[in-house]
């Protein structure tokens, strides 16, 4: 069985995507795993990073995307009879072990989720619901990835900003995590609610079952050379070095560089559009590092 990696941070434009995707390819591309990546974000970046709108759109229309099997979780039966096998996009970007499960725009709705939970607690006659509702997000993106689980080296599940439910359920299920930020203050402030927040998770299952995750790094994105010389830029890393200890940062920084920003025109990965950018170098030199950490 192979590593679960969540990608998170509570603030959004910190590179969370960007790293996803590329950490991915380079995992495929030069180190011959298998990895799969799941888009929990209905903004839907990571998904137009591997496939076309066009794609996209063929496919949502045919049920193929990971709304499916939250509706499938949700109300069993409803929706007919696809697996995670049928809807996964194997070979993305033709790049053999490269996989991606789609995301949707509309991945599903609290309230039905709710209503559904407060259903279930009722029938059961359980009268805490709080008990409900972690189980449920413990075990349902746990649950949907089962099936496939031992079939890959790595899971990247990309995850949306802030703290949904499917982010949630994305960090009980995760191995490990990736923090991307930006060397900014507001960028650390995301840092320590994520921290906040992943401690919080930790105590309120425990009485049911241990979350295991742990922090992978701590990876820097966007910094260009007049930032690393920057003030403020030495107080914000000396102030993360103080709250996670430096061997928590990831040596490789992902600098700016515009052939990561083409490459999403092209829906692919900058380390398979412009291989020899600053960019996809750095991607190489941080998915070595992050495989030398495991």
């Amino acid at each position: 069985m192979g590593y679960v990696i969540a990608t998170a941070n509570m603030k959004g434009g910190v590179g969370k995507t960007t790293i996803t995707v590329n950490l991915a390819t380079c995992l495929a591309k030069n180190h011959g795993k298998r990895v799969l990546v799941l888009d929990l974000d209905s903004q839907i970046s990571a998904t137009l990073s591997l496939m076309s709108p066009l794609d996209f759109a063929k496919r949502r229309k045919q049920s193929k995307t990971f709304r499916y099997l939250i509706d499938e979780v949700i109300n069993p039966g409803s929706r007919g009879t696809l697996t995670i096998q049928d809807i996964i996009q194997s070979q993305v970007c033709n790049l053999p072990g490269l996989n991606l499960l789609p995301g949707d725009i509309d991945l599903y709705d609290e309230f039905v989720v709710s209503e559904m939970l407060h259903q279930q607690a009722t029938a059961l006659g359980e009268q805490d619901f709080e008990t409900v509702w972690n189980r449920f997000e413990r075990v349902l993106i746990n649950n949907i990835l089962k099936p496939v689980r031992e079939e890959y080296d790595f899971i990247l599940l990309d995850c949306a900003p802030g703290y949904n439910l499917l982010t949630r359920s994305a960090l009980a299920a995760s191995d490990f995590y990736i923090l991307p930020a930006k060397p900014e203050p507001l960028s650390v402030v995301g840092i320590q609610l994520l921290e906040r927040r992943i401690g919080q998770l930790k105590d309120s299952h425990e009485h049911e079952a241990k979350i295991n995750i742990k922090m992978l790094g701590i990876v820097f994105s966007m910094s260009s050379t007049n930032l690393l010389n920057a003030r403020y830029y030495k107080q914000v890393m000396h102030r993360v070095v103080e709250d996670f200890g430096v061997e928590k940062i990831c040596k490789t920084q992902i600098p700016i560089d515009v052939n990561v920003a083409k490459a999403v025109d092209s829906f692919m990965p900058a380390v398979l559009n412009a291989p020899q950018s600053s960019g996809s170098k750095a991607f190489n030199q941080l998915a070595q590092e992050l495989l030398l950490k495991l």
